[in-house]
């Protein structure tokens, strides 16, 4: 079978990588042989690859970098509107789903010479509900809002290829975030930078604005073989801590993914599969617990001005199923340590707007600049697929501006750049030895910061642009005393 593993923009190369290691994992072998194709060497919004229908309950369950994993049903030349109707309804779609399941088709396109994709949605959809009907008697209701099944196409200037979605949401909603508060930083996004960071097991992570906790709980998570999906999968069956307020039911166990929906998954031996590859997930578990007993031997800490949001970490980090209470205060970054006894390590964060930096508990916005409307556009993301300029077009325009908008405000605040210019130089005064991470809209940070960056990655956090800085902090030396 042939699958593409959708990413945010920017991250393929580190998606190709944690492939490459799902693959070679005991249970994923077992289930046959996979093909990864090769690295992308620029943006494509994802990755490719050939491998046993079963490997999508392995991506699905294993994956911290992708957003979705299609299943590729067709692909052909097409001229017209009449070519993608023909094609859609000459698959057995019966033999996937029934037609008393909802639907949902969405349809992406590079270069497409249909003057409408409204139109080329429409006979996509009714190739696959009359081809229902005419199988069973029956044609499946639509519905765009929580659908049993979801449909892609996306369309070149000559070429279709039709996917069935494996994933159903998204799959950075993983099922452990409380949402009383502003929209975060996607799950998957802040795994991907967790890799590029170089960042490792074992070595000190710290987040001196770490919000609602996201790249901490995704790198926790990763010393304890969690895997992103252990919720929806139902791994921990009754006692999961799973929030109510979590998105929305249909990322809990109840829902589940989008192949438990599919009739190919519902048979004996996929069934049987599938419980392998938790029983495998949890004895992983139950080994890494023995190696890190307790909190502090995750070497894994953050803090924020904000007490409500080191609230909600604490929350977000015990429905994640991690041990304790993170490692977590309210504190000023400006006056923010170096974790114990720790002389070097990662520091990683996703700077606030600026009108957050002088509340000590209140109001204001409360979490990353990416903004609620961003975050919740996962559509606009799955844009990205094939072809990231694609993504930038068709991406929400509304959202899009307003963030600019207020990254401008801020761009523009004298006491935001003069926090920055403070930050800046406690870096250089506290942090020595240490490489820092900065996640961040604003082309003109390093600047603000007054510290020359090493390395800059464009990274798309949903529409919008941004960059990872990468900043090694030198260790200070020793002043030379003069003999007199």
């Amino acid at each position: 079978m042939r699958f593409f593993v959708v990413c945010p923009g920017g991250l393929e190369v580190a998606l190709a990588k944690e492939l490459a290691t799902i693959a070679q994992r005991a249970d994923s072998k077992a289930l046959g042989a996979w093909v990864i194709d090769p690295t992308p060497t620029s943006p494509t919004g994802g990755v490719g690859l050939a491998a046993p229908l079963s490997a999508a309950m392995a991506l699905n369950l294993h994956s911290r970098i992708a957003s979705r994993v299609l299943l590729q049903m067709a692909e052909s030349s097409y001229r017209q509107e009449e070519d993608l109707y023909k094609l859609a309804s000459g698959l057995a779609w019966e033999e996937w789903f029934s037609s008393e399941q909802t639907l949902r088709v969405d349809v992406t396109a590079h270069r497409s010479p249909l003057k409408s994709l409204n139109f080329a949605t429409l006979k996509i959809k009714d190739a696959i509900v009359d081809r229902l009907r005419d199988v069973t008697g029956d044609r499946p209701s639509i519905d765009t809002a929580f659908p049993d099944v979801r449909v892609q196409a996306h369309l070149t200037a000559t070429h279709i290829t039709i996917y069935l979605d494996t994933s159903g949401e998204a799959l950075f909603k993983r099922g452990w975030r409380d949402e009383k508060g502003d929209a975060p930083l996607k799950e998957n996004l802040a795994a991907g930078i967790l890799s590029i960071t170089g960042w490792k097991p074992g070595q000190t992570l710290f987040d001196p604005m770490c919000g609602s906790g996201t790249f901490l709980i995704e790198a926790a998570q990763t010393v304890l073989a969690i895997p992103p999906g252990a919720i929806r999968a139902g791994m921990y069956g009754d006692d999961a801590k799973s929030s109510r307020l979590a998105y929305r039911p249909l990322v809990t166990s109840a829902h589940g993914f989008g192949f438990q929906r599919l009739k190919p998954f519902q048979a004996n031996g996929e069934e049987k599969r599938w419980v392998s590859l938790k029983e495998a997930s949890l004895a992983e578990i139950l080994e890494k617990r023995k190696q890190y007993p307790d909190v502090q031997s995750l070497m894994i800490s953050g803090g924020d001005i904000n007490e409500k949001l080191v609230s909600m970490f604490k929350g977000n980090w015990q429905r994640a199923q991690l041990p304790e209470l993170p490692v977590a205060r309210q504190i000023d970054a400006l006056v923010s340590k170096p974790p114990a006894n720790a002389h070097e390590g990662v520091m990683l964060l996703n700077p606030p707007y600026g009108e957050r930096l002088a509340l000590k508990g209140g109001r204001g916005r409360e979490r990353d600049n990416d903004g609620e409307d961003n975050y919740e556009s996962e559509e606009s993301e799955d844009r990205f697929a094939h072809n990231l300029e694609t993504g930038r077009q068709n991406a929400k325009r509304s959202s899009r501006e307003s963030l600019k908008k207020l990254q401008a405000e801020d761009e523009q605040d004298p006491k935001f750049i003069e926090f920055l210019q403070q930050f800046g130089q406690h870096l250089k005064d506290a942090f020595g030895g240490w490489s820092v991470f900065v996640l961040t809209a604003d082309m003109a940070l390093p600047g603000q910061l007054r510290i020359k960056e090493s390395k800059r990655t464009p990274l798309f956090n949903g529409p919008l642009e941004c960059r990872l800085f990468k900043f090694e902090m030198h260790q200070k030396r020793d002043p030379v005393v003069l003999a007199e």
